[in-house]
């Protein structure tokens, strides 16, 4: 069976590079005579991955030095609870509501305290990003939140808000690791991996350390204190190791592929290839608007339910899997990650165009 191209939003394509040494390594990691999967997270050898895994994604993404790098569980939904439990000192936090993730995690941090949202393009389903040069910014707002990649609507935020002088916190699951970021401008900068990194499983937290103490709200679990996995470099319990090993070898492959501004430049000749087929098709059209648009995830639509499902089906017979759009929205969507070759975007732009024709 030959591998398909996998246009999933998540768990998602991952190098085939990194699928093949870890297939290698399967049965005996490094002369260990066992797996990863079995080792001790306490063991030398399961140290020597974590410490490298850190090592090379603060090289990646020239983290400083006052940032920590956690390696934690419980997804990205996880961390719309521990921020609030850990940051919400003064019971206040502003959230710029973009999509459905941003929505989930303003509805949890309201358990936690006040949450304002200061802006929102719920209005228009989600399809655009607000302008955020001149926000409402409230005076004891402990954080200020974005999703900064809209995995089911396809938007990105090109600009950071401007949060004047309050902390960043950012939820970049889909964007992870596929442009050059300036960690300094975020107090927390987080994502699940199981998008661009790595398998299901680990959320990498990046953190600065002032942010990192003791005063945390009343109650929170010490598994949900930031400071807890910290103080143990993500080895307070045991972490998703297999997860991190996996995630260690794809940063070895971003280093190896030239890092990120070779990432950001593959990414954006591939997302160019597909966004403009569908700026100049006649039967399928794309739904952000087009200075907001993501480079990792693409909605399109044809305007027909039924015809959208056809498309789907005929797309996967063709190995062109997980087309079919967030049940949340319909339509279809390609996600485009790192792992993405260019070959399987030129290979959904002639099955469109195909589809178009044969359609019309």
């Amino acid at each position: 069976m030959s591998r398909v191209y996998n246009f999933s939003a998540g768990p998602a394509v991952l190098p085939e590079e990194v699928l093949k040494s870890a297939a290698e390594e399967m049965l005996d990691y490094k002369g260990t005579g066992m797996s990863v999967m079995e080792m001790s997270h306490r063991s030398k050898a399961f140290e020597e991955i974590i410490t490298t895994a850190e090592a090379d994604l603060r090289e990646l993404m020239n983290i400083p030095d006052n940032y920590k790098v956690l390696f934690l569980q419980g997804g990205a939904s996880q961390q719309f609870a521990m921020i609030p439990m850990n940051l919400m000192k003064n019971k206040v936090a502003d959230y710029i509501v973009t999509g459905q993730w941003a929505k989930k995690a303003a509805s949890e941090a309201a358990k936690y305290g006040k949450v304002n949202k200061i802006a929102s393009s719920e209005d228009k389903t989600f399809s655009y990003i607000p302008d955020c040069s001149d926000l409402p910014v409230s005076e004891d707002a402990d954080y200020v939140y974005i999703c900064e990649n809209n995995t089911i609507y396809g938007t990105k935020f090109k600009e950071l808000p401007n949060t004047k002088g309050k902390t960043l916190v950012a939820d970049v699951s889909s964007c992870f690791l596929s442009e050059p970021v300036d960690v300094s401008k975020y107090g927390v900068i987080y994502g699940g991996v199981q998008k661009n990194i790595g398998p299901a499983g680990v959320v990498i937290v990046i953190i600065r350390e002032d942010l990192i103490t003791e005063d945390v709200l009343p109650g929170t679990p010490t598994m949900l204190t930031y400071k807890t996995h910290a103080d143990a470099e993500s080895l307070y319990n045991t972490p998703p190791a297999y997860g991190i090993y996996i995630c260690g070898k794809v940063f070895k492959w971003l280093k190896s592929m030239g890092g990120l501004e070779t990432m950001k430049a593959r990414n954006e000749k591939k997302a160019a290839l597909l966004y403009d087929f569908l700026d100049q098709s006649q039967m399928f059209k794309g739904t952000v608007a087009k200075e907001d648009r993501s480079l990792m995830n693409v909605p399109f639509v044809t305007g027909n339910a039924d015809l959208d499902a056809k498309f789907v089906k005929e797309a996967k017979a063709s190995g062109l899997e997980n087309l079919k759009g967030h049940r949340s929205v319909g339509g279809m969507r390609a996600s485009i990650y790192n792992a993405m070759p260019y070959e399987g975007v030129e290979a959904l732009v002639a099955f469109m165009k195909k589809f178009e024709k044969e359609n019309l």
